[in-house]
């Protein structure tokens, strides 16, 4: 498999400039605030990164249904203030009644887009409820509500922990698709040809959607490193060991994440990346220094 940027596998190359004959879709990811000075902060945020005109923006539901008036009032606000809101639906622990209400409510606020997934499991949770797998919740919806909705679900370039191996991930991917899914946004990465190796896959499973890479700018080694262990994603040696080196000082970790997820993204919009997907936690400043570097701004 050629792919336009092997190298990032062992380290970055200079960020060059592009011209681009057609802008990619952006779109950002944010967490409910549970404060209200979080609101707040997410309000300004957002105001923010309007300026670069996403297609949309995805709003996360906390594992077994956390927070679930939060990110309602989340996707909400961005409705009526003239955005695209796709909230994320978690199915683990909810039952048909809870869904289908669910769908009414977002349906009533002009709701068009969806994220659909299975969700975590929360600690000491026993009973799965009337869903086991995405698969089954994105055929619901499309029982439910027929084509009212474009249905995202999550796509693995490394293959979920959970799944036994990538054959078997690619085919729960496959399942997704195939109950009504209209694309997928993947789990965030620093390793290219581990998404072109995912999108190969995908063309030889005769899997139709596009599929939109996860990224996650790099603002702190040590939540990175956390949040990396907990789903999975790996950080290749070269890069961990810049970013120790990097960790006691903000300003310089910063400059150094910023161009390795600029040159990231480059390589893979280069290669055919349909858009970029930005994992933003809440915060501005690092997707829009990213985004100018790409020349999206």
């Amino acid at each position: 498999m050629a792919t336009p940027c092997s190298h990032f596998l062992v380290g970055i190359s200079p960020h060059t400039s592009r011209e681009l004959t057609n802008k990619p879709e952006i779109s950002f990811e944010f967490f409910p605030p549970k404060t209200e000075r979080g609101v707040t902060n997410l309000n300004k945020v957002r105001g923010e990164l309007d300026a670069l005109a996403p297609s949309f923006y995805s709003v996360t539901f906390g594992a077994g249904g956390g927070t679930r008036e939060g990110t309602f009032d989340a996707v909400k606000s961005i409705i009526n203030s003239g955005g695209d809101a796709a909230p994320h639906i978690s199915c683990i622990g909810a039952s048909k009644d809870s869904i289908r209400e669910l769908l009414r409510k977002y349906s009533d606020i002009g709701v068009k887009r969806l994220v659909a997934l299975r969700g975590d499991r929360p600690s000491g949770m026993v009973e799965l409820g009337d869903f086991a797998y995405a698969n089954e919740l994105v055929t619901f919806i499309r029982a439910e509500t027929g084509d009212q909705f474009l249905i995202e679900v999550a796509a693995y370039p490394e293959y979920h922990p959970e799944s036994a191996d990538p054959v078997t991930d690619l085919l729960n991917f496959k399942r997704k698709v195939e109950a009504g899914a209209h694309s997928a946004i993947t789990q965030y990465f620093f390793n290219a040809d581990a998404y072109f190796a995912l999108v190969d896959s995908a063309i030889q499973a005769n899997i139709k959607v596009p599929i939109v890479p996860g990224i996650m700018p790099i603002t702190n080694f040590v939540q990175l490193a956390r949040f990396s262990d907990i789903c999975g994603a790996e950080i290749p040696r070269w890069l961990r060991s810049r970013l120790q080196q990097y960790q006691h000082d903000a300003d310089a970790l910063k400059d150094f994440g910023a161009e390795v997820i600029t040159t990231l993204c480059d390589c893979l919009l280069e290669g055919g990346a349909p858009g970029i997907h930005f994992y933003t936690l809440n915060k501005a400043n690092p997707t829009i220094e990213i985004c100018k570097r790409l020349e999206l701004a």
